[in-house]
C-alpha cells in the first residue's frame, strides 16, 4: 500500500501539473472572455463524465462489487466470479454509455440554451458540446478499467489516466489552435478520452487472463439484479447531485459580465489541487474498506476510514492555507500571460480565496461518500445530504450573486458542500462504516485552528515581500514557506493525528481469520449478496 500510494501520488502530481499546463494553455490561447466562456459551457460535459464516470459514480458502485468478487474467487467458488462479473456488466454499460454520449450529441443545442441561457456565442458551445460529447464512452469505458484494476490493487494504470488525457487536450490545442479556435480544446478533450482507455486496457487484459479456471457463467440471480440496478441508481444519482453544483455556477454566471464563468474555472481548477491531492489515500484505500466489508471486519474497515479522514483533512487544510495566502501570487504565476491580463488575474485570485474555504467540505464529501458505498449495498442517504447541499448552494448563490458577483457564487460552493460534509458525518453508524464521530470531528477540528492561523501569517508575509517590490515568485516561496513552518509548528502542540502519521497511516491492518463474505454485517440489517453470480 505505501508503493501504491506513492505511485498514485507521483502520477496524480503529474496529472494535475498537466492540468495546470492545459489551463495556462487555454488561458494564453484563447483568453478569459466570450470564447473561452463557450468552450467552458461544453466543458460541463467532461466535467460531469469525470465524476459520474471515473471519479465517484461507477468506482463507488464497481469497486466493492469487484472486490467481492476477488473474496468469492479466493474462497475456490466454481468459475470465475471476476470474469462472470465483467461478462454481466461491461456490455450493457458500454451500450449505455454509446446511447447516453448520443443523446448529449443531439440535444447540445438544448443543453446550452439550459446551462448558460445568457451565453453570447450560443453556436460555438454547442459545437463544442458536441465534440465533447465522445467522451461519456470514453470516460465510462475508462472509469470501468479503473474501478477493476484498483479493486486488483493495481494503482499504475490508474493513476496514469489523466496524464494521458491532458497530454492529448494539450497537443490538439497546439496544433489545431490556429485553424480551429477555442474547439481544438474540445476536439483534444475527445482525444484524450480515448487515451484514457488505452492507458489501462492492456494492464485490466492481462488481469482477467491470469486467472485460469472454468469458463465465466454469465447466468445472473434474477433476485440480486434489483440490488445491482439499486446501487448503480443511488450511486449516480449522488454523483450527479454533486456536480450539479458546476450547473449552478454556469447558470448564475451566464447573467454577468463576459469572462465570468472563466474566472471561476480558473478559480476552482487551482484551489481544487490540494483537494485533489488529499484524496489519493482514499482512492488507494477504499478498495481496502471494502474488502474488509466483505469479509465481515468492521473494526478494520472503521479504523481505516477514521485515519483517512485525518490525513486527508490535514493535507487539504495545508493547501487551503497556501492558496487563500498566496492566491495573487499564484494565478499571476500560472496564468498572467497572453491574452490573460492583471484584471483576470485579480478576479480570478478574489474568487479562489472564497472557494479555498470550501475545500474541507469537499475533502470531507469525498472520503466519507466512499464509506456509504463500501459495503456494496444501496443507499440513499449520501443523495439526500448531496441534494440538501446543492439546495443551500442554489438558494445562497441567488442571493449572492447580485451584490458580490462571481465571489457570491464561489460562497454558495462552499457553503453548500459544507452543509453536505455536516450531514454525511451525522449519518455515519449503520448506514455506513460506524466511525467514531467525536473523534472524526477532533480530527477535523484542530488542524483546520492550525490552518486559520497559519493562513494569517503567510498572507502577512507574502504581502510585505509584494510591498518591499520582489516579484511573484518570491512572495510565494515566502508566503507559502510560512504557511508550512507555522502549520508545522502547531500541529504536534494541538496534539494533530496526521501528518505524523503518514506512514503508519497506510500500513495495511491485519485482520482476522477471513468471515463468510454473506455474514451479517454488525452495523447494518441486511446481506449482500453478490448481484451477478457465477455459480449456477
Amino acid at each position: 500500500m505505501v508503493r501504491a500510494a506513492l505511485v498514485t501520488a507521483v502520477l496524480s502530481v503529474a496529472g494535475s501539473v498537466l492540468g495546470l499546463a492545459r489551463d495556462q494553455a487555454l488561458a494564453r490561447l484563447f483568453g478569459a472572455g466570450g470564447e473561452t466562456d463557450a468552450f467552458l459551457v461544453a466543458w460541463t460535459v467532461p466535467e460531469f463524465a469525470a465524476t459520474l464516470l471515473i471519479e465517484d459514480g461507477l468506482a463507488f458502485a464497481l469497486v466493492p462489487m469487484f472486490s467481492l468478487a476477488l473474496a468469492r474467487r479466493a474462497r475456490g467458488v466454481t468459475g470465475d466470479p471476476v470474469r462472470a462479473l465483467v461478462a454481466s456488466t461491461l456490455p450493457r454499460l458500454a451500450l449505455a454509455f454509446t446511447a447516453a454520449g448520443a443523446l448529449v450529441a443531439v440535444a447540445a443545442p438544448a443543453l446550452v440554451r439550459a446551462l448558460a441561457p445568457g451565453l453570447a456565442d450560443h453556436a460555438l458551445a454547442v459545437d463544442c458540446t458536441r465534440l465533447t460529447a465522445t467522451c461519456v464512452v470514453s470516460f465510462g469505458l475508462a472509469g470501468y478499467c479503473s474501478a477493476a484494476l484498483r479493486a486488483h490493487r493495481r494503482f499504475l494504470a490508474p493513476a496514469a489516466i489523466y496524464v494521458a488525457y491532458n497530454t492529448g487536450i494539450i497537443t490538439v490545442m497546439f496544433v489545431l489552435g490556429g485553424r480551429w479556435g477555442v474547439r481544438s480544446a474540445a476536439a483534444g478533450v475527445a482525444v484524450g478520452g480515448v487515451l484514457m482507455v488505452a492507458a489501462q486496457l492492456p494492464s485490466l487484459l492481462r488481469r482477467l487472463r491470469r486467472h485460469e479456471g472454468e469458463p465465466p457463467s454469465v447466468v445472473a440471480d434474477e433476485a440480486a439484479r434489483p440490488l445491482a440496478l439499486a446501487l448503480f441508481t443511488t450511486v449516480l444519482l449522488f454523483a450527479l447531485c454533486r456536480q450539479s453544483q458546476v450547473l449552478i455556477e454556469r447558470f448564475l454566471a451566464s447573467g454577468l459580465p463576459s469572462g465570468a464563468i472563466s474566472h471561476l474555472n480558473y478559480a476552482q481548477k487551482v484551489a481544487q489541487i490540494p483537494m485533489t491531492l488529499s484524496l489519493m489515500l482514499c482512492t488507494v484505500t477504499f478498495p481496502v474498506v471494502a474488502r474488509a466489508l466483505a469479509d465481515g471486519d468492521t473494526v478494520r474497515a472503521r479504523d481505516r476510514v477514521e485515519r483517512d479522514v485525518a490525513l486527508a483533512a490535514c493535507l487539504v487544510l495545508l493547501g487551503a492555507a497556501t492558496v487563500v495566502a498566496c492566491a495573487p501570487q499564484i494565478v499571476h504565476l500560472l496564468f498572467q500571460r497572453g491574452a490573460f491580463t492583471a484584471a483576470d488575474t485579480a478576479a480570478t485570485a478574489g474568487v479562489m480565496r472564497v472557494y479555498a474555504l470550501g475545500l474541507l467540505g469537499q475533502t470531507v464529501v469525498g472520503a466519507l461518500a466512499r464509506s456509504y458505498f463500501s459495503a456494496g449495498r444501496a443507499s440513499w442517504y449520501p443523495f439526500g445530504a448531496m441534494a440538501v447541499g446543492v439546495l443551500a448552494t442554489a438558494v445562497v448563490g441567488a442571493s449572492a450573486v447580485g451584490p458580490w458577483g462571481v465571489r457570491g457564487i464561489a460562497a454558495a460552493n462552499a457553503a453548500g458542500i459544507t452543509v453536505t460534509a455536516a450531514l454525511l458525518l451525522a449519518g455515519m453508524g449503520p448506514r455506513s462504516v460506524p466511525v467514531r464521530v467525536r473523534r472524526v470531528l477532533g480530527d477535523l477540528g484542530r488542524p483546520l485552528l492550525a490552518a486559520a492561523v497559519a493562513t494569517g501569517a503567510g498572507a502577512l508575509a507574502a504581502d510585505r515581500v509584494t510591498g518591499a517590490g520582489a516579484g511573484a515568485a518570491v512572495s510565494l516561496i515566502v508566503g507559502a514557506a510560512t504557511v508550512g513552518g507555522v502549520f508545522a509548528v502547531l500541529c504536534p502542540a494541538l496534539r494533530v493525528r496526521g501528518p505524523g502519521t503518514v506512514l503508519r497511516s497506510v500500513r495495511p491492518v491485519r485482520s482476522p481469520s477471513p468471515r463468510p463474505v454473506t455474514q451479517r454485517h454488525p452495523h447494518g440489517r441486511s446481506r449482500f449478496r453478490f448481484p451477478f453470480r457465477a455459480d449456477r
